[in-house]
């Protein structure tokens, strides 16, 4: 028996969930054949069988969130490896006892439900089920996810603590918001968030100004003025970095959630080349391809929530980032130019940082030019 474990298919990944399974038990894969697909932080990943053989075991089912170097799939035959997969190199590991439930702690309590993967038994934790009062309908003997949705929501061996008021369906965290709940958790540990505020008079910006090409260059001017805001904070005894390029992390909102896609060198870039650049990545998060690495690595953040609603935001900075600029929704306001009063179309603004490292001047100048070169009519 030789067991296949979840490899990791990108820097930084600690867990995937199980979307489908290509196979089945008895089945017989060759290598590089499409064997799971699994949902990480941002994008959904096939991952190929790293060698022939017949299925013995499946070690999860959809929905469950697999970490790291968990087992997967069990091969029935003692065959070799053949690791021609296509996702990084994968590890090889010495075959393992015949029981395919080696690795499931069974729960305090035993019981006939005692017997659930890792992930099962944290969704149990979480739904106050004791998994020892649930009949199980997993291979094995074992408690599935919907053996403990299904109890939790009869109220089946739940303590009651922490139900939600007034009832209603409890929803597991799951790819892009479980990915959220994390990186808001590590970015209120660590930063402490300042947020100024502006406008800038867009009154003389022609018709068919592109207003996301127009902010991006205004935040690459205003790097160039003030590059305390573009820059990585390392950590109290490391200091920190000043970068030399302005790579922005764009908010984009889709129906899965929000992504932060990074368009590079874009101080150095036309505006053709740069909406050629934010249509491809675009494309790519709403096909869920998106490579982790064009996810990943911004100096500094751009969320144009404006064109869903809003005037001014105190945002999240998002370490090791300082910063992140803030464009609220346009609108009419009164304004007095050359003595006179006048409607002119204003653009809120907002510049949240991190003021462990940034000073209230150097954010202050920074929001300056930002609304200086935005006041430009081209």
């Amino acid at each position: 028996m030789t067991t296949f474990h979840l490899p990791d298919v990108g820097e930084g990944l600690h867990e995937a969930e199980i979307v489908t399974w290509h196979v089945g038990v008895g089945d017989h894969v060759v290598a590089d054949q499409p064997l799971v697909s699994i949902e990480t932080d941002k994008a959904v990943v096939e991952i190929p069988s790293p060698r022939s053989g017949d299925i013995a075991a499946l070690r999860a089912e959809p929905g469950d969130v697999v970490a790291v170097g968990a087992a997967l799939v069990d091969y029935a035959d003692a065959a070799a490896d053949d690791v021609g997969a296509i996702v990084g190199d994968l590890p090889r590991h010495e075959p393992e006892a015949a029981d395919a439930t080696s690795d499931r702690a069974v729960a305090a309590g035993g019981g006939p439900g005692g017997r659930a993967t890792p992930a099962v038994r944290a969704l149990a934790a979480a739904l106050h089920v004791d998994l020892a009062a649930v009949t199980p309908s997993g291979p094995d003997g074992t408690v599935s996810r919907a053996d403990v949705e299904t109890s939790g929501a009869s109220g089946n061996g739940a303590s009651g603590d922490g139900d939600p008021a007034g009832g209603g369906t409890v929803e597991p965290l799951r790819g892009v918001r479980r990915a959220m709940d994390a990186n808001m958790t590590r970015a209120r540990a660590q930063v402490v968030p300042a947020t100024v505020t502006g406008e800038a008079d867009i009154g003389d910006w022609p018709a068919d100004t592109d207003h996301t090409l127009r902010l991006l260059r205004a935040v690459a001017v205003a790097c160039a003025c003030e590059p305390a805001l573009n820059a990585g904070y390392l950590g109290r005894d490391r200091g920190r970095v000043i970068h030399d390029r302005v790579d922005v992390g764009l908010a984009v909102d889709t129906d899965d959630g929000l992504f932060v896609p990074v368009l590079r060198d874009v101080a150095n870039r036309g505006p053709d080349d740069l909406r050629r650049g934010l249509d491809a990545l675009r494309a790519d998060i709403e096909a869920r391809t998106a490579p982790r690495e064009h996810l990943r690595g911004a100096t500094i953040s751009l969320s144009n929530f404006g064109a869903l609603g809003g005037c001014h935001a105190a945002l999240v900075v998002v370490p090791p980032q300082v910063a992140i600029v803030g464009a609220g929704r346009a609108r009419d306001s009164v304004a007095v130019r050359a003595g006179e009063v006048a409607i002119r179309r204003v653009l809120p603004l907002s510049l949240t940082f991190d003021h462990r490292v940034v000073m209230g001047g150097e954010a202050t100048r920074f929001l300056n030019a930002l609304e200086h070169d935005l006041e430009e009519s081209t």
